[in-house]
């Protein structure tokens, strides 16, 4: 199994590839589906969201696989960075002592 460790933070191991996007466009396009019909039901408040989810939508109904794939494994390895930088800005937030310990082990 090919295991992705992401590049900014060496101690997180990522069990999944992002490199190898197993959804199809229909799937991704049902997703954004979803997501526009909730978004639907208070369309004075989420009038952007929709409109930037389509056009979302549009570019993957456009776009072709391979330049999907990549697109795909850029977003997954910058939200699992996201998801890593907010926690340890949260944990830093609250005065954790080990968000600076762990900082100081990935530096």
């Amino acid at each position: 199994m090919h295991m992705a460790t992401s590049k900014y933070c060496p101690c997180m191991v990522i069990l999944v590839n992002p490199d190898r996007l197993a959804l199809t466009k229909p799937e991704i396009v049902m997703f954004c589906d979803r997501v526009i019909a909730k978004w639907s039901k208070d369309t004075t408040r989420n009038a952007q969201n929709i409109l930037a989810m389509n056009a979302v939508k549009t570019s993957v109904l456009w776009t072709d696989d391979e330049t999907l794939k990549a697109v795909w494994g850029e977003i997954t390895e910058w939200m699992y960075e996201l998801l890593y930088e907010n926690a340890m800005a949260q944990a830093r937030g609250e005065g954790a002592t080990w968000a600076e310990t762990l900082k100081n082990v990935k530096d």
